[in-house]
């Protein structure tokens, strides 16, 4: 029993030094006083976390108040502010056809957002090297943008398309990933930490931090543009399952009315172009100029938009769809609100009275629904929230005073 004290007491004041920063995080400047009543610790242990964490360059201690110039009777209490800019971290979403990069402060404050698509549209196509020469150059433009540098990355979360389990790893191994190693070789060239995790999962994330489901703890988010993918919260923690398949739809293939995991984009499309074909004499065909293979999913939410009864009712028909997608998850998961994420997710909004309207038909717990308001950014965000997590979770040893002294 004696050999596990000091372990055990190592691993209280890593989780009383994350609690620390968590509620520091944007707050100002706090006093002892102040962090005891947030964070229900001991003043004893506060003020030598506090120490620690301003030792480790987290924290800055300012003057008090009576030295400030601020009478006050008793013994000055110490103020401390958390130090935003101590350390950076970044936010990869690597899509089918583009990466987006986010870096952001120790706040969580977003300094600069870059987009840069491959020069190959097919993912299929898209060789290794090329993915990893448009990782760089994204990287260095959003730092370069941001005004901060390489070396003060403490921690980088990259989204992939794939399952991933607790312990960062694709599992399943997909011709996508096979030749692209991310977090080594993002971890070789620039020397970072790099976290890995699915789409979804980082899309749910961010929608429970500033999104439409700020304080949601039951909850489903899905990626629904092109391919449907979910993350999913339960009591507040994302799941993964044994090997990091919890979210995934390959079971909607057997859903009657379903049959596949394309999102509502394919579905608009797919159910245009038969409506074109039946009927030319629509705003739709107008749209494509009359060529129902350049129909794109924004042209028909335009065409419904405008009154055309082809479009409306193809996107009832993908509204039914997805009641039916959404009805088979939350029998699963029972979830309190899910939300229509990604690029699709503005346009979506026409859809839910219809989807809410016909939910009770395909599930018993029908949950409450919403689009997010978080656009395309919304995996890169969700990046961010991972990267910080995951620092929070080793402040005492991923710290400012950690990283490479720049030369001055």
């Amino acid at each position: 029993m004696l050999g596990e004290t000091a372990p055990s007491t190592q691993l209280v004041r890593r989780v009383n030094a994350g609690a620390m920063l968590k509620a520091m995080r944007g707050a100002g400047i706090v006093t002892g006083t102040e962090l005891m009543a947030r964070t229900g610790l001991s003043r004893a242990t506060v003020i030598s976390i506090c120490d620690e964490l301003v030792r480790l360059g987290w924290l800055q201690e300012l003057e008090n108040q009576r030295g400030a110039g601020e009478y006050i009777k008793g013994r000055p209490a110490r103020r401390f502010v958390f130090d935003d800019g101590a350390a950076s971290v970044l936010g990869i979403d690597i899509g089918a056809n583009k990466i987006t990069t986010i870096v952001a402060d120790m706040a969580g404050t977003p300094l600069s957002q870059v987009t840069m698509p491959f020069r190959a549209y097919n993912t299929y196509n898209v060789s290794a090297a090329e993915r990893a020469d448009v990782l760089d150059k994204i990287a260095a433009d959003a730092l370069e943008k941001a005004g901060v540098p390489a070396e003060s990355v403490l921690a980088v979360s990259v989204g992939v398309a794939a399952p991933v389990n607790r312990d960062g790893e694709v599992l399943t191994v997909q011709e996508f990933w096979q030749s692209f190693d991310v977090r080594r070789i993002v971890s070789e060239r620039h020397g970072w930490h790099v976290l890995l995790e699915n789409d979804a999962n980082l899309a749910a994330l961010a929608e429970r931090w500033q999104g439409t489901a700020q304080g949601v703890d039951h909850l489903v988010v899905m990626l629904a543009g092109d391919r449907l993918g979910s993350g999913i919260l339960e009591s507040g923690r994302l799941l993964h399952g044994q090997s990091g398949g919890f979210g995934e739809l390959g079971f909607l293939n057997n859903v009657e009315g379903v049959g596949s995991t394309y999102g509502i984009a394919h579905s608009a499309v797919s159910a245009g172009r038969q409506a074109i074909e039946r009927q030319q004499d629509t705003i739709m065909a107008e749209l494509c100029a009359g060529e129902p293979e350049d129909l794109t999913a924004e042209m028909v939410f335009e065409a419904a938009a405008q009154g055309d009864q082809a479009a409306v009712d193809a996107l009832d028909s993908v509204a039914l769809r997805m009641a039916k997608v959404i009805g088979a998850i939350s029998t699963l998961a029972n979830p309190e609100l899910v939300v229509l994420a990604g690029g699709v997710a503005a346009s979506a909004e026409v859809l839910l009275p219809t989807i809410t309207k016909e939910l009770p038909e395909f599930t018993f717990t029908p949950p409450r629904l919403a689009t997010s308001t978080l656009g395309e950014g919304i995996v890169s965000l969700g990046a961010i929230r991972h990267a910080l997590d995951y620092v929070e979770e080793h402040a005492l040893d991923l710290s400012p005073a950690s990283l490479p002294k720049r030369a001055s």
